[in-house]
């Protein structure tokens, strides 16, 4: 097999996977056709039970990042039954309160924010602190961002908390600069179909509307937010450090497409 991306025999750890539609379960996937050795973790003993056929006998850690000083022990578990050298570490996590259904912003609660804030965003500082000492000198961090920080009334606060997010990998990077060659970017992912989005109140409509806007008509699939990732993880992205990798279709620089234009400005029947 061409060996392109120089991944063979590598060693990555995987966050997030929750089903076969996962963003985190696609890059697992290509990374170990790739030749690479994945170890995955999930949040939950349950989740873990739920993957059971998914993941049949690869390496399963639990480990709830909203708790701190789980996340610590994961680094130890990890580093104990794996070694240390890991060339590379997915952050594909994030959880928001929707229970209530879509509120405007300024109704956010305090607690929902935090712990969006602290689940989503702040937990790649844990991750990144926690692994340090385990990951090799020239290790590649990928975090999954959104493609724009747009105000939709749907999204909430998990906006903001994102924007967050891309700002932390920007100053990961230049924290591990002092003493590592480790890199830390994010894939900012435009709408896709997942079981996570699927709990954003009126998902589809903005799915649907994303869609006319990218310039190839067509949205982006789950695989090629994947394989921008796997790109990243490999020493073939070395130069590429503190970014925000936009995969959108184009989405993100067609605001006016014509027939969009068309369709919002269209002045019904019977109307002067």
């Amino acid at each position: 097999m061409n060996d392109y991306l120089q991944l063979g025999g590598r060693k990555f750890l995987v966050t997030g996977v929750a089903n076969k539609k996962s963003v985190a379960w696609h890059i697992a996937q290509t990374l170990e056709r790739l030749g690479a050795t994945v170890i995955y973790s999930v949040r939950t003993g349950a989740r873990r039970e739920s993957l059971r056929a998914l993941l049949a006998d690869r390496p399963v850690f639990v480990c709830d990042v909203e708790d701190e000083a789980r996340t610590a022990r994961l680094a130890g578990e990890v580093a104990s039954a794996h070694g240390s050298g890991l060339h590379g570490l997915v952050h594909s996590i994030a959880f928001a309160n929707y229970s209530g259904g879509a509120k405007a912003f300024h109704e956010t609660r305090r607690a929902d924010f935090l712990q969006a804030a602290a689940i989503s965003a702040f937990s790649l500082v844990e991750l990144a602190r926690a692994f340090k000492p385990h990951l090799a000198d020239d290790a590649s961090v990928v975090t999954i961002g959104i493609s724009a920080q747009v105000t939709a009334a749907n999204y909430g606060y998990m906006s903001p908390v994102k924007a967050a997010l891309e700002s932390i990998t920007r100053f990961l990077a230049k924290s591990f600069s002092a003493d590592t060659r480790v890199r830390f970017n994010s894939v900012n992912a435009g709408p896709l179909k997942t079981s996570a989005s699927a709990g954003i109140p009126g998902y589809m409509d903005n799915y649907l509307f994303a869609e006319k806007l990218t310039l190839r008509k067509r949205n982006i699939t789950t695989q090629e937010v994947a394989d921008t990732a796997v790109w990243l993880l490999s020493p073939r992205s070395s130069g590429v450090n503190a970014q925000g990798i936009v995969v959108d279709a184009g989405m993100g620089w067609n605001y006016f497409d014509e027939s969009v234009v068309k369709l919002a400005t269209r002045i019904p029947d019977g109307t002067a």
